[in-house]
């Protein structure tokens, strides 16, 4: 449960989790897991099942966060494209909020739309709470990155489709 895989030209590529998270350095584990599961939930639905080529996907986004920015980034190249966009404002009223945004993804790939949410009960109010804290002390950073881990290492191991929910449609 901790790979995806694409097409490069074709070519098959898998990494993981652990790849991904060497990418993005130490700062927010979480968020690189939200990614992986985001795309292991939306990739299969986006061809029925194949791999899909990386740099035809684009993902619109209400989640703003470094770990999930950079895990897309890696295997779509999609920002580094320009077809990766944050915009807060998408998505609907009641969709799980992240720490300044929501868990709201939508991925468009030859003419299928695949948008993603989470599922309710993945993310601690704990988190959330001291995500948004201004003003943080030394001890809350310590707890934070340890909640973030703790995120991390909680998503990694479950099934796609038990932490998001997906909805298809046609462009």
């Amino acid at each position: 449960m901790d790979t995806i895989t694409y097409l490069e030209n074709g070519e098959a590529f898998t990494v993981s989790f652990a790849e991904l998270l060497k990418y993005h350095g130490p700062g927010f584990p979480g968020g690189v897991a939200h990614g992986l599961k985001v795309m292991q939930r939306a990739f299969p639905l986006l061809d029925e099942g194949r791999p899909v080529e990386r740099r035809e996907i684009r993902i619109d986004t209400a989640f703003p966060g470094p770990g999930g920015r950079d895990a897309f980034e890696f295997v779509t190249r999609g920002l580094t494209d320009g077809r990766y966009v944050v915009d807060r404002s998408l998505g609907w009223d009641g969709i799980e909020e992240s720490p300044k945004g929501r868990y709201y993804f939508r991925f468009t790939y030859r003419g299928t739309v695949v948008e993603v949410t989470i599922r309710p009960g993945h993310v601690r109010p704990e988190f959330l709470e001291l995500a948004r804290k201004e003003n943080r002390t030394a001890d809350d950073e310590v707890r934070l990155a340890a909640l973030k881990r703790e995120m991390g290492d909680r998503l990694v191991p479950l099934a796609p489709e038990d932490v998001y929910d997906a909805k298809v449609s046609r462009a």
